[in-house]
């Protein structure tokens, strides 16, 4: 259910805005959705699994809290992530 490490650091190497950034809401919120996904790919063969579905709702409000705080601050940046992220407003 989590991503490996080589993912890891290949989605740090895309969305970071410089050499060695691996803190900017950009990363975070490509890491964070691509947990998301693995574990809404786990939910359709394990539908009963609660425990997970608790840290998957945990993932969701912490990618919803640093898109907000990345559209209050660069609305530019925030538009260009969700189009290569593939989200919705």
């Amino acid at each position: 259910m989590s991503i490996t490490a080589e993912r890891k650091q290949a989605l740090i190497k895309e969305h970071a805005r410089e050499e060695g950034d691996t803190g900017s809401p950009e990363v975070q919120v490509a890491i964070l959705t691509d947990r998301i996904k693995n574990l809404t790919e786990h939910f359709k063969g394990h539908a009963k699994d609660n425990h997970s579905r608790r840290g998957l709702l945990m993932l969701v409000n912490k990618r919803r809290s640093l898109l907000d705080y990345l559209r209050k601050k660069d609305g530019d940046r925030y538009l260009a992530l969700i189009a290569k992220l593939g989200l919705r407003k």
